[in-house]
C-alpha cells in the first residue's frame, strides 16, 4: 500500500506516514459523498448553521492542537498558524450567521405574477488545496460550499496529510452528517478519474498555474464549472508622498509573513526614484533585523520554507535574477542549518525580463524596483502575467484610489496588506485565474442560479 509521509520543515524528520486510498476507493467515498448530498440538500439553514456554529467551536477549542499541527508540517511561525485557526472559525461564523441573507431569493420585477432568481446546491464538489495555509484555504471553500447544501471532498497536498485528517475529524466532531466533508489522500494521478467521476459536479483549485492549467483542461473536456486561485507576483507601489517606516514595517511583514510563501504576498515592490534609496536602505535594515528561526520559538518572525526542494527552487531563482543584472541586497544564500531554510532577501534594480521581475518568488525574497513616476510605476505594476493583489502606499488616500482603479489585479488595496475577508469576493485575473471565493459572490459560484416564472 502506498503511503504519504509528513516531513518537519524545520528539522527534516518524519512526523508521520498516511495509508493513500486507491481510485477505487477514491470513487466509493465520493459515490457516498453523493449519496448524502442527496438528503443533506433537503436540511434548512437554521440546521446548517447550528453544525457550522459547532464547527467554529470546534476550530476555538483545538486551536492549540491544530496550530501546533499546521506548523509542524509546514513551518509556519506559531503565532501565526494560531491566527490560521481563528480564521477558520471567523469563517465559519459568518457564514453560519449570514446564509439566510446571501441566499435569499432575488424577486425581479416582470409580466410575470411573480418571478424571482433562486440559487441552489449542485452537488458534491471536489476542493484541491495547497499547503501553505492548510486549514484556512480548505475551510474557505467547505463553508460556504456546506452551507449551500453541497457536498465537499478533498484532494489536498501530501506534505499536510495530518492536517487533512484533522479537518475530516473536526467535521465529524461538530455532528456534520458522515459524507459532507470527505478527506481523499489519494495520488495525484488519480485527479483526471476523480474529476471525471459522474458524481463531481464542480471543482476548485488553489494551487500553481500549471496545475491550474491541467485541472481546468480536465473539467472544461467534462463540461464542470471550475474556480482557480493561482499564483501572484503582487506589487506595490510606494509612492514619494508614503510614510517610510510604515510602508517598510508592511514590506518586511508582507514579503516574510507564511515564511514569504502566500499567493496575495507582497513581492514586486515599485518605488518612485525620489525616495528609492532610502526605501531600499530603511526596508534593507528591517529585513536583516527580521529573525529567522524554529517556527515554535516565540521570538522568530519567519521560519523554515514547507519543503527542501522547495528552498532550492527559489535559491535557484534568486541566483539566476543575479546572473541577468538583478543586484543582491540582503541574503541569497542558502544557510548552512538543517532544515528548508532561507534568510530574508532582497533583489533590487529588477527590469521586466529578469526572473524576479517575471515569476512568482514564493518563498521570503523581494523584489525592488524604481519607477520614474506614477505612470511608470502603474505601467510596471501591470507588466505581469498574474493579477492576483495589488497595493498602494501613500499619505493621500484619494490619490491611492485612483491608481487602485487602475491596476490590473482582482484585488488592489491603499496603505494595507492584501488580505482575505469573508465580507469581500477574493480572487484574481490574468495567470491567477477566475471565480471568486468568500462573501456573497464566492458562495454563489457552485449553485444552480434558477429563474422562476409564475403566470
Amino acid at each position: 500500500m502506498q503511503t504519504t509521509t509528513s516531513i518537519n520543515p524545520a528539522t527534516e524528520e518524519e512526523i508521520a506516514s498516511y495509508n493513500r486510498i486507491s481510485a477505487e476507493t477514491a470513487k466509493e467515498k465520493i459515490a457516498k459523498a453523493n449519496e448524502t448530498y442527496n438528503v443533506w440538500k433537503k436540511t434548512s439553514f437554521k440546521e446548517r448553521s447550528k453544525l457550522m456554529l459547532k464547527l467554529a467551536d470546534v476550530f476555538d477549542e483545538n486551536k492549540e492542537k491544530y496550530a501546533q499541527l499546521v506548523t509542524q508540517e509546514m513551518g509556519k511561525v506559531i503565532g501565526q498558524s494560531r491566527g490560521e485557526i481563528d480564521k477558520c472559525a471567523l469563517i465559519c461564523r459568518y457564514y453560519a450567521e449570514n446564509i439566510d441573507k446571501l441566499m435569499a431569493d432575488k424577486i425581479v420585477e416582470t409580466e410575470a405574477s411573480k418571478s424571482y432568481v433562486t440559487f441552489q446546491p449542485l452537488g458534491v464538489t471536489l476542493a484541491v488545496m495547497p499547503w501553505n495555509f492548510p486549514f484556512y484555504q480548505v475551510i474557505r471553500f467547505a463553508a460556504p460550499a456546506v452551507m449551500t447544501g453541497n457536498t465537499g471532498v478533498l484532494k489536498h497536498a501530501s506534505n499536510v496529510q495530518g492536517c487533512a485528517f484533522a479537518l475530516e475529524d473536526a467535521f465529524k466532531e461538530a455532528g456534520f452528517p458522515d459524507g459532507v466533508f470527505t478527506n481523499l489522500n489519494v495520488a495525484s494521478d488519480n485527479i483526471k478519474a476523480i474529476i471525471e467521476d459522474k458524481n463531481i459536479v464542480a471543482v476548485t483549485l488553489t494551487g500553481s498555474e500549471p496545475a491550474g492549467r491541467s485541472v481546468a483542461k480536465i473539467a472544461g473536456e467534462n463540461l464542470k464549472k471550475t474556480v482557480l486561485e493561482l499564483g501572484g507576483s503582487d506589487a506595490y507601489i510606494i509612492l514619494e508622498d508614503a510614510d517610510l517606516e510604515k510602508a517598510t514595517d508592511l514590506a518586511t511583514y508582507g514579503r516574510l509573513q507564511n515564511n514569504g510563501q502566500t499567493c496575495i504576498a507582497a513581492k514586486r515592490f515599485i518605488v518612485l526614484e525620489e525616495i528609492y534609496d532610502e526605501f531600499l536602505k530603511l526596508f534593507t535594515k528591517k529585513m536583516k533585523a527580521a529573525k529567522m528561526g524554529t517556527p515554535t520559538s516565540k521570538d522568530a518572525y519567519y521560519g523554515p520554507m514547507a519543503r527542501v526542494d522547495l528552498r532550492n527552487e527559489i535559491h535557484q531563482q534568486v541566483e539566476k535574477t543575479v546572473k541577468q543584472g538583478g543586484k543582491l541586497i540582503l541574503g541569497g544564500k542558502i544557510p548552512d542549518l538543517k532544515g528548508a531554510y532561507y534568510p530574508a532577501t532582497i533583489l533590487a534594480d529588477l527590469k521586466p525580463g529578469m526572473t524576479a521581475f517575471d515569476e512568482e518568488l514564493f518563498g521570503p525574497v523581494a523584489s525592488v524596483i524604481k519607477a520614474k513616476d506614477e505612470n511608470e510605476a502603474i505601467a510596471l505594476a501591470n507588466n505581469s502575467t498574474f493579477g492576483l493583489g495589488s497595493g498602494v502606499l501613500t499619505n493621500n488616500s484619494k490619490r491611492g484610489e485612483k491608481i487602485a482603479l487602475q491596476l490590473e489585479a482582482g484585488n488592489s488595496f491603499v496603505n494595507k496588506l492584501v488580505a482575505s475577508d469573508p465580507r469581500l469576493p477574493f480572487g484574481g485575473i490574468k495567470n491567477s485565474g477566475y471565480g471568486r471565493e468568500l462573501s456573497s459572490y464566492g458562495i454563489r459560484e457552485f449553485v444552480n442560479t434558477k429563474s422562476i416564472w409564475i403566470d
